[in-house]
């Protein structure tokens, strides 16, 4: 971080400060980090380069899948935008902020807010995706989520005027909402959710008939993508018993995978995941998973910046053949944003993925927990936990028209002040950010200049692609 960067979060608040003492430093932050000085970027004179610094994190991944991840990178802007985290956090580390922290979701692009199932098994609209979690500046997630909705902006032949509507209108409900959160109880600001309920009326008013319509559907698809309809989808029949179906190198059994000797260690292995990572689970759900039996293993490739990181899904029974759990064991490795705001706090990096999660959502999946594991090169990783797919219902940007983009980044908008109030001195962060629009408007100035640099770095990837410096695999899209 820059000098002033580090001095400001140098400077503390009492534990016992008074609400009218947190105003009063979200204020005096203003004048330490203007909410103006949020439009510029400028890349340092000492800019990493980019593709190092992809090439440096696919070094610890699974070798024959790093082609595909930059396959998947290549494609648009906006997809290499999904894989480069760790560029964008290299960058944010010489932007100014405010010195007040939060835990961030450290990748908070708009495909990072979805539909996703409760407990109680109500739809929710949250955050999903915490592989990066960690404490830091609020403002970086802000402007992960902006430079997001600028770039898929782009992607969709939005106008300059288009794109910034979008992204003001996102940050100001960010803004507005950490307002309304400063104003409530601590009770009240974790009990706060956005149900299906609640996500039909906030739209009401934003979409037009044919997009009321489309959320409708959208709602409907996600209740019926849980795991017996990947059970359906991604299994077939084995001598009379259920596995997971080959699909390399996207999917492939464990089968497929080793040798005999080989995959009866590593079987061995994943059945003491599964038993050892209960541990982390409330007794209840512990008890629920135990009634599972292990039936099938695979590894999986997903997303786009994890491609190559360790993926595991696990085919697991209930009482019978049509009683299917899936379970995803995904690598997490030590954030992208600890090299600029220190280490977690945790040693064991699922714990720290899980507990983000846990801080930052409202109802977090039941089987997520974590699990460490040492695979047959002898080397120990960390893995979280969660089921594959729970109610889970995806947007997607390339469909949507200006309101109805701008209508989901309002969302977003909510759903991460909502996040960062839980964890952060919303008092503070909604005092700094103030009842005008001045921040709304510099990231709006941000946004456009980030996705400028974005389009250099995925053009300079192109690049290296075609003189064959990076690998690349010709793969269907996710």
């Amino acid at each position: 971080m820059p000098e002033d960067s580090t001095s400001k979060t140098a400077m503390r608040m009492a534990p016992d400060a008074t609400r009218e003492e947190r105003a009063a430093f979200g204020k005096e932050a203003r004048r330490r980090s203007p909410r103006s000085g949020h439009a510029a970027y400028q890349p340092s004179s000492g800019r990493p380069d980019p593709l190092a610094i992809l090439e440096e994190q696919s070094a610890s991944r699974v070798p024959e899948l790093v082609p595909i991840r930059y396959s998947r990178m290549t494609e648009s802007p906006f997809r290499f935008y999904r894989g480069a985290a760790a560029i964008m956090a290299s960058d944010l580390a010489d932007s100014p902020d405010s010195g007040i922290r939060a835990q961030l979701c450290g990748d908070a692009h708009m495909l990072n807010f979805r539909l996703l199932a409760s407990p109680e098994r109500d739809l929710m609209f949250d955050i999903n995706d915490f592989d990066e979690t960690l404490p830091g500046p609020w403002e970086w997630d802000v402007k992960r989520l902006s430079a997001s909705l600028v770039i898929a902006g782009r992607a969709n032949g939005f106008d300059d005027a288009e794109r910034a509507d979008i992204v003001t209108s996102t940050v100001r409900s960010y803004r507005e909402a950490m307002r309304r959160f400063a104003g409530m109880g601590n009770l009240d600001v974790w009990y706060a959710k956005i149900d299906a309920e609640r996500l039909q009326a906030l739209t009401v008013d934003l979409l037009h008939k044919r997009g009321q319509k489309q959320l409708g559907r959208a709602l409907a698809k996600a209740r019926t993508r849980d795991s017996l309809q990947v059970f359906d989808k991604l299994s077939e029949m084995v001598e009379g018993r259920p596995r997971i179906a080959a699909d390399p190198p996207l999917l492939v059994p464990i089968g497929d995978l080793l040798p005999d000797v080989e995959r009866s260690a590593l079987e061995r292995q994943f059945q003491g995941l599964v038993e050892r990572y209960s541990r982390t689970l409330p007794s209840d759900r512990r008890a629920l998973l135990a009634d599972y039996k292990l039936a099938d293993v695979a590894r999986k490739v997903v997303g786009v910046g994890s491609v190559g990181t360790r993926c595991w899904i696990f085919l697991l029974l209930g009482q019978d053949g049509r009683d299917p759990l899936f379970l995803q064991a995904k690598e997490a490795d030590t954030s992208v944003l600890a090299a600029h705001v220190g280490a977690s706090q945790y040693s064991h990096q699922g714990e720290r993925v899980v507990s983000g999660q846990r801080l930052m959502q409202a109802a977090s999946d039941i089987f997520l927990g974590w699990e460490r594991v040492e695979g047959i090169d002898g080397k120990q990783r960390d893995f979280y936990v969660r089921q594959l797919r729970d109610w889970k219902g995806v947007a997607i940007a390339e469909r949507m028209w200006p309101t109805a983009m701008q209508a989901f980044g309002e969302l977003c908008g909510l759903t991460l002040a909502r996040a960062h109030a839980r964890s952060g001195d919303r008092v503070a962060i909604a005092a700094y950010l103030g009842k005008g629009d001045s921040f709304d408007r510099a990231l709006a100035a941000f946004a456009e200049a980030y996705a400028d640099q974005n389009e250099r770095d995925h053009q300079a990837l192109v690049d290296a692609v075609s003189a064959g410096r990076l690998p690349a695999e010709d793969l269907p899209t996710t």
